[in-house]
């Protein structure tokens, strides 16, 4: 019988490997952006054409490569970081496995030009599915320039798993975001299609964040500083008021490398307990420097997961850290034991007489006596008449006796049953459906603002709005995209002036929606996400008038049932539902 067990050639071998590496163009680019840095490099030029896709290109002025270096890094395990396998236990540089370049040569085309610091030869490599095409000597600057061309070209399954553009291009910039705040000692360069999206000159850390995100960003930095036997921590945390309904704002550097960690997200979390709206996480850049020693980045290919040896420690001093930042800025209270009490209250306080409360008492209150009173009654006539004898009609039935409960549900009854209406969900879809109808047809009503209203801008969240230009428009809002903000001048009628920041803010959050491949329309988006924000909410309290227009304009809906998340938006209890109940 036949030997089944066979050895893979290397072409396929150095391809499924690959999938470990290259998940999509963002890991191509971290992994090139962090040999640039191991290779000591001042100035990081990078480019982009198609998400990626076509093109990604970085360009260097560091330590460069020999020709036999440069053959020698497209070989599998091939590396300059460590020698031995003690070595991984003590990493202090970015890449250091040895499997990247290798690992992208085998799913794409690669074009490679390096030349060592202050020799005047260089040389050039052309490479193609792992196969090396073309090779000469030139005559180039210091430093490394490497393209690389049409990923997943020779493996159409994997380029078909591949997202929109749009979410491409997002995972990029995410993992451009990440480095650039690491190494803000670097200059870097970011060309995407031909327009220059970031230039980062070298500078502070505050600086290179503010350049990021935004000027609005910097209001609402917190600065951190611990120095202790275990670790040093230093950065910024964001003031609660900054927090966002998603994670976008949590960067966790550990020597430097970009990390991901639920324990030390938990103690940050921790840290802000009773200062966060619920749904709400908080934002910060946290720094680590700890000994090498003391911890493993060697868990996953990707190099984001990392273990400490003293987690629980390290869990305290972070906790501890962020409180005190926060104390520190008055935004939670400090105990302070060293301070005499009395330095809170003023001189003339302290000096005089305290004084005895006055105590007013009703002598005609009897707590036996029977409540019975013209003016009770006067009262609940009122209030009657306030909620009840609402007639609304609704597929033949007529439905009396209006009336809101618990400030969150609307009852209606009818001769054969009674309807119980979550108030939150029936304005979403009458919201959502005026919307979408909008912008369909060009007829939405707008409300011009007397004081234009301008938010801050990172440039990612620039380009994501000259992405969405026309659709946004269409909604009723006016507006002009600035260097580094948005100015609106106008707003659809549905919405409040005062919520403008929030939608805004909901809209940039929830950007991977718009993932074609999901087929989520523009419209459908912004429609959902304007009529969750805009819409009644749960607690607010409606009079008669309110609760009826809102009851009528949600059975004119074309979908009264369901909310914009496909949620029941009512139930229906007939007579006999409810004496079984009994």
């Amino acid at each position: 019988m036949p030997d089944i067990v066979k050895i893979l050639p290397t072409e396929v071998s150095n391809k499924i490997a690959a999938g470990e590496v290259v998940q999509r163009p963002s890991s191509v680019l971290k992994e090139l952006l962090e040999n640039s840095i191991d290779a000591k490099s001042s100035k990081i030029k990078i480019i982009i054409k198609n998400a990626g896709k076509n093109l990604i290109q970085v360009i260097d002025n560091g330590q460069g490569m020999s020709k036999n270096d440069m053959h020698s890094s497209l070989i599998k395990h091939a590396t300059s970081k460590i020698d031995k396998f003690d070595d991984i236990f003590y990493i202090n540089s970015m890449g250091f496995r040895g499997e990247a370049l290798a690992a992208i040569s085998s799913v794409s085309m690669i074009e490679m030009t390096s030349s060592k610091a202050n020799e005047n030869d260089g040389y050039y490599i052309e490479v193609n599915g792992g196969k090396v095409v073309s090779e000469e000597e030139l005559n180039v600057d210091s430093g490394t320039n490497i393209k690389v061309k049409n990923l997943f070209y020779n493996v159409p399954a994997r380029r078909n798993f591949l997202k929109s553009n749009f979410v491409e291009l997002k995972h990029i910039i995410n993992v451009f975001n990440n480095i650039a705040i690491s190494h803000n000692e670097i200059e870097f360069t970011f060309i995407n299609n031909g327009e220059e999206i970031f230039y980062l000159k070298k500078e502070s850390l505050k600086k290179r964040v503010i350049s990021i995100y935004g000027e609005k960003i910097r209001e609402n930095l917190i600065p951190l500083n611990e120095d202790t036997q275990i670790a040093r921590l230093y950065g910024f945390i964001l003031k609660p008021e900054f927090a966002k309904k998603s994670r976008s704002n949590q960067f966790i550097f550990v020597n430097n490398r970009s990390v991901k960690s639920q324990f030390i997200n938990h103690s940050i979390f921790s840290s802000f307990d009773g200062l966060l709206r619920d749904g709400y996480y908080p934002g910060y850049f946290l720094f680590i420097e700890i000994d090498p020693t003391k911890i493993d980045v060697n868990v996953h290919p990707n190099k984001t997961e990392i273990k400490f040896d003293d987690d629980q420690n390290l869990y305290s001093i972070i906790n501890s850290a962020v409180k005190h930042g926060l104390g520190i800025y008055q935004v939670s209270p400090v105990l302070d034991f060293d301070k005499d009490p009395s330095m809170d209250v003023s001189y003339s306080q302290i000096k005089s007489d305290p004084k005895v409360p006055s105590i007013e008492v009703d002598s005609d209150f009897n707590p036996f006596q029977i409540f019975n009173d013209d003016k009770f009654e006067n009262l609940i006539s009122q209030k009657s008449k306030n909620n009840i004898d609402n007639d609304i009609e609704f597929e033949g039935k007529r439905f009396i006796k209006i009336f809101q409960i618990f400030n969150k549900f609307i009852v209606s009854a009818s001769k054969s049953s009674l309807i119980i209406i979550n108030q939150n969900l029936a304005h979403q879809r009458i919201l959502y459906e005026s919307f979408l109808k909008s912008m369909f047809e060009s007829s939405c009503e707008v409300q011009k603002l007397v004081f234009p209203f301008e938010i801050s801008l990172s440039n990612e969240q620039l380009l994501f709005f000259k992405k969405i230009d026309s659709e946004f428009k269409s909604l009723g809002f006016e507006y002009e995209l600035l260097e580094k903000s948005i100015k609106i001048s106008s707003i659809p009628s549905q919405i409040k002036i005062d919520s403008i920041d929030e939608i805004i803010d909901d809209i940039l959050n929830n950007e991977n929606d718009f993932d074609i491949t999901k087929n989520l329309s523009y419209s459908d988006f912004f429609a959902k996400n304007l009529s969750r924000i805009s819409s009644i909410k749960s607690g607010v309290k409606l009079n008669s008038d309110e609760q009826e227009f809102l009851v009528n304009q949600l059975f004119s809906c074309k979908e009264p049932n369901l909310s914009p998340d496909n949620k029941q938006i009512f139930v229906t209890l007939s007579k006999n539902d409810i004496e079984n109940i009994f």
